[in-house]
């Protein structure tokens, strides 16, 4: 049965993300503890997968976060607006001075390389997106007035702080009001949540979200962290290698949560930080949809690859709405993300499908 998305002519946007989005510093090839010069992204697990839908796919898509208001702020601003993501939803807050009260989020990060794998140093406390609180977003404008297709969020930016967890509750309650499709990306960072509460706050939080999901993302360590769910014989060491007691973890979550109408999950079999085996998997209306299997994919930057996976996965939806082609968009276009330096994925439309069709590399001229 296909998804019940409103009719493209009847609304604005066909996605709005709500998330934060920090200035990447990425020392290339070299390490952090050692680097002498840093190359500046944009990226945030959320607002990844608005931009790649807009760049690789073409379609309008917003961004509904906060930053500050000085040089660093109107950086990333400037980012956000080259990605053609729109920020008019975009709340500014005032510097004051020193970055005590409210500040921009940094991550540092480092790509890997063979046995040496991806590090991420996070930079984050009290910025401008881990202060926005409910009442700061006028909702029934954004998905009332205007109308959204669909809304996307996810476990990052709930974690940042008991008030975004909070805003993100009303913004899927005020998505689902108005018949806009919600989708969540589960990625647990248990870093995140240990001063809110740790595990326990985080399951709390989370399957009151549930509730209101129709599009649920994440691999088996999510599921199991995020949401309680435990099922015999799956290896969280296997990274998330499909498995008939991985398939039975997805039917136990959308027994628990009815309102699931997809479930899905990037597959990953990490050989070395340079080399993964790649693949994914979906679940909709009973079916289990598996995509074209990508082995032993050459990475060049694993980080956003499956932010990428999601916004694949949203475009066969919207475009199509087709749950083989959602899955199949949806792990070309991580593959793809992860051939690439940064956050975002700087893939075409016609080299996904290229993909997905079964293309090689050999050069194009």
């Amino acid at each position: 049965m296909p998804l019940a998305i409103k009719p493209r002519e009847k609304c604005a946007y066909e996605l709005v993300s709500l998330g934060e989005v920090m200035l990447r510093l990425d020392p290339g090839e070299g390490r952090i503890r050692t680097a002498r010069n840093f190359q500046a992204w944009e990226g945030g697990g959320e607002y990844n997968v608005a931009r790649g839908l807009r760049k690789c796919f073409g379609l309008k898509t917003a961004l509904v976060s906060a930053l500050v208001d000085n040089e660093v702020g109107h950086l990333i601003e400037d980012f956000i607006m080259q990605g053609g993501v729109n920020t008019d939803f975009l709340l500014w807050r005032a510097d004051d001075g020193i970055g005590r009260s409210v500040r921009t989020g940094l991550n540092f990060t480092e790509r890997g390389f063979g046995i040496r794998g991806a590090v991420g140093v996070p930079d984050r406390g009290t910025t401008a997106a881990s202060q926005m609180k409910p009442g700061d977003i006028d909702w029934e404008k954004l998905f009332g007035s205007l109308g959204v297709r669909w809304l996307h969020t996810g476990g990052i930016f709930a974690a940042l702080s008991p008030t975004t967890a909070a805003l993100t509750i009303e913004a899927v309650q005020a998505a689902k009001k108005h018949g806009t499709i919600v989708s969540y990306d589960l990625n647990y960072r248990p870093s995140l949540w240990k001063s809110i509460g740790g595990l326990e706050k985080a399951r709390e939080v989370n399957r009151e979200i549930a509730r209101y999901v129709d599009v649920m993302i994440g691999n088996e360590e999510d599921f199991t962290a995020s949401l309680g769910f435990e099922v015999k014989g799956v290896d969280h060491k296997l990274s998330a290698i499909e498995t008939d007691a991985f398939k039975a973890m997805i039917q136990t979550a959308v027994a628990a949560y009815p309102n699931f109408k997809v479930a899905a999950t990037t597959l990953r079999r990490v050989i070395s930080a340079t080399k993964n085996d790649w693949s994914a998997i979906l679940w909709h209306d009973g079916l289990f949809h598996d995509s074209r299997k990508y082995p032993e994919l050459e990475i060049l930057d694993r980080v956003g690859g499956g932010d990428s996976f999601a916004s694949g996965l949203v475009f066969g939806f919207l475009e199509f709405n087709d749950a083989q082609k959602a899955v199949e968009y949806g792990a070309a276009h991580g593959a793809l993300a992860s051939t690439t330096p940064g956050d975002t994925s700087m893939a075409t439309r016609q080299e996904v499908e290229k993909q997905i069709a079964g293309g090689g590399a050999r050069v194009v001229r």
